[in-house]
């Protein structure tokens, strides 16, 4: 793999993630408990024997930053490649803020072409899947392919949310359609690519092309370039959305789940807290769970996902939920489909996520509607507060933003939009 170096797109923000960016990057979005979505394509890179990343960041980045670090718990601490952190800058002819995915690399062109690989590989840095990129190395390569894409059969329900490829018997892209309303196939780009570097650096020479599927992909089949498919078949998600993201975690939790995280031969990576041991009380509940390092279990978890730290008193019930580092769940409360950020208080006798109500969230109807509500980072909810479903907490609110109010009605929003 040292003919190709990788570069992970890191700067976007995501408005469909409501809460759970607005403090972070999406890529240091916590996932599956002790991870982070970054820490799946930085894994798979090691594990594909590419020891070379640049990771490119814009948007909030300083949490990205400090879990990435130097790189040491992917190996990439090197003084030979390693990993490289590409942050936004102005000056020079293409210093300013990233437009896009295909702009970022455009404004980092000095650092591609230094780099002594023939083969850049491009990819996103919150998504969900363990994959092995050396076969499609090896087909990029042996097709003489100027620009490689990697897909994924979609329900056909979902072709509105992805770019869409029609592809020839022999790998060949010939037709793409970016989020068509109705497709003809169902092989969705997964925003993964592998370009020859001087035809990368040649394409970016345009100022018009602003993102690799909308605008690049596009452009090289219209001059009829050696663009190829590569199909994964394993497992990947696309978590941009609560609704996904919150699936993607409750599929953890499956019996045979489609996501193995504890193969051996494919581990992986993060930085790990030093936390003590899980504890069980003695009046603890628990079934159908992921439970992190240091947290204590006093009372009832059922089919939930719980990073680092989390507390749950004696007598507090929590089901099918989210809950992020250092929450505290108080004796007594209730938590029912929920994601709840880091560093949270949920009071006694407090109801988070309660009611047969499903009225959408009055701010992000498309994306909560299901009956999931979300309760940003740092946040002090009172105690016997009732908050509805698919309600928005955003961070750091408490007794100035719940009042004297005993309900929260679903649908609500509650916090940084009301000052």
């Amino acid at each position: 793999m040292s003919s190709v170096f990788a570069m992970i797109m890191a700067g976007g923000s995501s408005e469909s993630l409501s809460v759970l960016t607005e403090i972070r990057a999406e890529p240091a979005v916590p996932f599956g408990g002790k991870f982070r979505l970054i820490d799946f394509p930085l894994s798979n890179c090691v594990n594909s024997e590419i020891f070379s990343v640049a990771v490119l960041t814009q948007y909030k980045p300083r949490s990205l930053n400090q879990h990435i670090g130097i790189g040491k718990p992917w190996d990439l601490d090197r003084a030979s490649g390693g990993v490289r952190l590409l942050q936004p800058y102005q000056g020079g002819a293409y210093g300013d803020w990233q437009l896009g995915t295909a702009d970022a690399v455009r404004r980092n062109l000095d650092f591609v072409t230094r780099q002594p690989e023939e083969h850049v590989l491009i990819l996103a840095g919150d998504h969900i899947y363990l994959m092995d990129y050396r076969p499609m190395l090896r087909q990029h390569i042996q097709r003489n392919a100027e620009m490689t894409v990697a897909t994924h059969r979609i329900n056909p329900h979902e072709t509105h949310r992805y770019g869409i490829l029609s592809v020839a018997p022999d790998d060949r892209v010939v037709d793409f359609e970016e989020k068509p309303k109705r497709a003809r196939d169902t092989l969705a780009s997964m925003g993964i690519y592998i370009f020859r570097k001087d035809v990368l650096v040649e394409m970016l020479q345009s100022d018009g092309y602003v993102e690799f599927g909308r605008d690049v992909l596009p452009a090289m089949l219209a001059e009829k370039r050696n663009v190829r498919a590569y199909t994964f078949s394993g497992y990947w998600a696309d978590v941009g959305a609560v609704q996904a993201y919150w699936e993607a975690n409750m599929s953890l939790l499956a019996e045979n789940p489609a996501l193995d995280l504890y193969d051996p031969g494919w581990v992986v990576h993060t930085r790990s807290e030093e936390r003590a041991p899980v504890k069980f009380g003695a009046q603890a509940q628990a079934g159908g769970n992921i439970l992190s390092n240091g947290c204590r279990i006093d009372g009832l978890v059922e089919r939930s996902v719980l990073s680092p730290g989390v507390h749950v008193m004696e007598g507090a019930t929590v089901r099918d939920s989210v809950i992020f580092s250092d929450t505290v769940i108080e004796a007594g409360a209730v938590v029912e489909r929920c994601i709840i950020d880091k560093n949270v208080t949920i009071s006694a006798n407090a109801k988070v996520g309660f009611g047969d109500d499903n009225l959408p969230n009055k701010a992000m109807p498309e994306q909560l509607n299901t009956g999931l509500t979300l309760v940003g980072q740092n946040c002090f909810v009172p105690e016997g507060l009732t908050i509805g479903r698919n309600v928005v907490i955003h961070p750091n609110s408490g007794a100035e933003e719940f009042g004297k109010r005993k309900k929260i009605a679903s649908g609500s929003h509650i916090g940084a939009t009301q000052r």
